[in-house]
This record gives structure tokens, sequence and C-alpha cells, in this order.
């Protein structure tokens, strides 16, 4: 019996999960598709039929949480004003501690090859997040205040990154910031 290709068995998905764990453990100028490849069991080859290259495979394992980061955003538009600005804001500090190595992949970390803020899909999330803080709120609230929150849940995270290992470590803080900011956002 003829045995399939293995690129007939590989699936993108496959190929993401492995990419992501490489990613978390080393920069990417050390992750190689070779080493994705033997990981997986595969020819370098098989990878690039699914990727054209390593930065088209870096930018699918980054895609992967900013659409868990927009779910959260999707889901404060369950709530009320009030409380899904809470939501929002509570969400985007628990994404951020629970995923911290993404979180730094996806907003901080820059290099040679990769700068998170020339990239579409961060400057979409921020897009998504202002966007479910207007539809929230029946006034207008200030471009200027939303980016001036946005800014100041990065910071949180920033501050907390390494110090907690999960959200719920800075839950409270996370909690008194959260009121904190609401308060100068909507009054």
């Amino acid at each position: 019996m003829a045995r399939k290709k293995v690129e007939d068995e590989l699936t993108k998905e496959m190929i993401v999960e492995e990419a992501d764990r490489q990613f978390l453990q080393q920069d990417f100028q050390q992750v190689s598709m070779r080493a994705i490849a033997k990981a997986l069991g595969c020819s370098h080859g098989a990878i690039y039929y699914h990727f054209q290259n390593k930065s088209d495979l870096f930018h699918a394992v980054i895609e992967k949480y900013f659409a868990v980061l927009n779910h959260y955003l999707d889901e404060a538009l369950q709530e009320n004003g009030l409380e899904g600005t809470k939501r929002v804001l509570l969400k985007y500090m628990e994404f951020g501690l629970n995923f911290q190595s993404q979180y730094e992949l996806m907003f901080v970390k820059r290099d040679d090859f990769f700068d998170p803020l020339l990239q579409q899909a961060p400057n979409a999330s921020y897009e998504k997040f202002s966007a479910t803080l207007q539809a929230l709120h029946s006034h207008q609230l200030k471009p200027v205040d939303i980016y001036a929150t946005f800014m100041a849940l990065h910071g949180f995270v920033l501050n907390h990154k390494g110090r907690v290992k999960h959200y719920e470590e800075a839950q409270q803080a996370a909690q008194n910031y959260c009121d904190y900011l609401v308060r100068a956002l909507v009054y």
C-alpha cells in the first residue's frame, strides 16, 4: 500500500502550531523553516507548499492571537455601555497577561525583519478596539481619549508582564485600573 505524501497529511494548522511553539522559544531570526519541518517530521518543501516564506508563516501565527483578542471585543458588544466598556478593558488586560509572549510578538517586539506596528493586524485590532468602544456608547467618545485608553492598557500589560504569570495574579489591580480608565474615558 502506497504511503500518502506528507504534503497531503500536513495541515496549515499543524504548521502554525509548531511555528507558534518555536517563535515563543526563540527569536524570529533563530527559527527556520527547516527546524519547523524537522519538528513536524516533513521536508521544508512541505512547509513551503502552505507558506511562501517564514514571514508569511509568522503572520499566520500572529493572526491566530489577534482572532482571540478580537473575539473578546465582539463579546463585549453583548453588554450595555459601561459594562461593555469595562469588559473590553478587562479582557484586553487579561489577554495581555495570559498571553504575555504572544502579546510581545503582536505589539512590542521589533527587529530588522518585523515591526508589529507596521503590520496590518495590530492596526486593525486597534481600529476594532476603537469601534467597539464607540458602539458601546450613545455619545461620541473622543478619538484621542480612546487612543490614550488603549495606550494606558498597553502600559498596564507591559508593567505587569513578567511580574505575574497569569491575569488572576493582577486581577484586583486590573479592576482598579479599569475603574479609573472608565471614569477618565466616559465622564
